[in-house]
């Protein structure tokens, strides 16, 4: 068998079995053992295999995960999201779309202390839909806003996606949290932007709240210290020097559990619940990586990136061009496979590409994420639109979909802004030595 023709059924198995919703990461480590053994030989094979998985269990930059989903779980069970709701709420809510606005600043400052975009979904929907239906919302604009909203969270700095990114191509956490910073606040900005021109044009879509006083908005900051607190805690300490991005995750659950503590709201039975669903997602997460490690081993053998890389490469189309079609492909593929599978599986064919072409890595990184957000809102494999679903059972999944389309247009601007101004995502990074 020709290394193409190994590649090309590694590839087709690959996809029969996702098809058939077998879990991710077994499906790439056995798919990846089995070519590298038909491709190479059967010892090979599972010497390569042996050593992948002990090296990447034992990797010590991987306890940023365990440590991060931690500190989202804490934050999540101690009810500081609706905190961040309730002093959004009062600032924006007088807008048109205030409410919708809201959950997006909501979210927003709740990906500042959870690295996953389906957990900010079903952390602020939980909050923001009851209210948004309390006061009349079209609710194919409030699901709408609460699935987008919550692909901020994979983009505002601690995020799952920007360590495995970080493992894949050997580049610094701290530098791509960093990273995120710009690129989500502009995001924040956009969607702002789309409900606030489609309630004016539309008023009944969402409905103005009441206005408060100065008084009263000063007074509900007092729900954001947390969050404040622990994100100039990590990111600050980070950006200082003072410590690394694994120190830094091991800071921030300690800082959450420290504040949990102080609000006394965290029992012994949420503090276990807390410990088991991070448990549980940090080993997936390292499986998921551990598999596209060794799926990435025997592409290796088949040479498929280098011949891709250098077929793209030598097409007769600008830097920019290579680019773009780069993210056509990754918001065709997050349509049909999970944002993390589709990043793991794909980054190590593209990565040569990027040094090829001279491109800065840590942008890429940040324009990779961006893309996977637009996969989380689109159909059918939309995983925020299906957790903000299951939030809200009496809307039709379709309805939520459509409600999520005004934001993906936002994401595709920023994905033309950063490609056009690359100093957006690469300008924090510069300033750290």
């Amino acid at each position: 068998m020709s290394p193409n023709e190994g590649a090309l059924f590694g590839f087709a198995l690959l996809l029969l079995l996702l098809a058939g919703s077998m879990p991710v990461g077994y499906v790439m480590a056995a798919v990846g053992l089995v070519g590298f053994a038909v491709m190479v030989s059967p010892a090979a094979a599972f010497s390569m295999a042996t050593i992948d998985l002990y090296t990447t269990f034992s990797d010590y930059n991987l306890t940023t995960i365990p440590l991060f989903v931690l500190m989202g779980q804490i934050a999540f069970h101690t009810g500081i999201s609706r905190g961040l709701f309730h002093a959004a709420y009062h600032w924006m809510g007088r807008l048109p779309g205030g409410l919708a606005m809201s959950t997006i600043g909501a979210c927003t400052a709740f990906g500042a202390i959870c690295g996953s975009g389906p957990a900010t979904s079903a952390t602020i929907a939980s909050v923001a839909l009851p209210e948004m239906r309390r006061y009349r919302y079209d609710m194919q604009l409030a699901t709408g806003c609460v699935a987008a909203g919550g692909g901020i969270g994979m983009l505002i700095p601690p995020s799952i996606v920007f360590i495995v990114y970080a493992i894949l191509t050997e580049q610094s956490i701290g530098k791509l949290f960093i990273a995120g910073v710009a690129p989500g606040l502009m995001i924040a900005l956009l969607f702002w932007a789309v409900i606030y021109f489609e309630c004016k044009r539309h008023p009944h879509l969402g409905p103005p709240g009441p206005v408060f006083s100065w008084r009263e908005r000063f007074a509900s900051l007092k729900g954001v210290w947390e969050t404040l607190t622990l994100f100039v805690l990590v990111m600050g300490g980070m950006f200082a020097g003072f410590f690394t991005a694994t120190e830094g995750a091991a800071v921030g659950a300690a800082g959450t559990l420290v504040i949990a503590l102080l609000k006394r709201e965290l029992t012994w039975r949420k503090f276990t619940q807390c410990l088991n669903e991070s448990i549980r997602t940090a080993c997936m997460v390292m499986v998921i990586v551990a598999g596209a490690i060794i799926f990435g081993k025997f592409l290796a053998v088949t040479q498929v990136p280098s011949t891709l890389a250098a077929w793209l490469s030598g097409l007769p189309l600008p830097g920019w061009g290579i680019i773009g079609l780069i993210m056509l492909f990754y918001l065709v593929g997050g349509c049909f496979l999970d944002a993390l599978a589709l990043d793991i599986l794909t980054i190590p064919i593209f990565y040569p590409l990027i040094l090829a072409l001279g491109y800065d890595i840590i942008w890429f990184g940040v324009m990779i994420v961006v893309v996977t957000m637009m996969g989380v809102i689109t159909p059918p494999v939309g995983v925020c639109v299906y957790v903000v679903a299951g939030m809200s059972r009496d809307v039709p999944i379709e309805k939520i979909f459509r409600g999520s389309m005004p934001f993906l247009g936002a994401l595709v601007l920023a994905a033309i802004l950063l490609i056009l101004f690359p100093q957006i995502a690469t300008f924090l990074p510069g300033l750290i030595k």
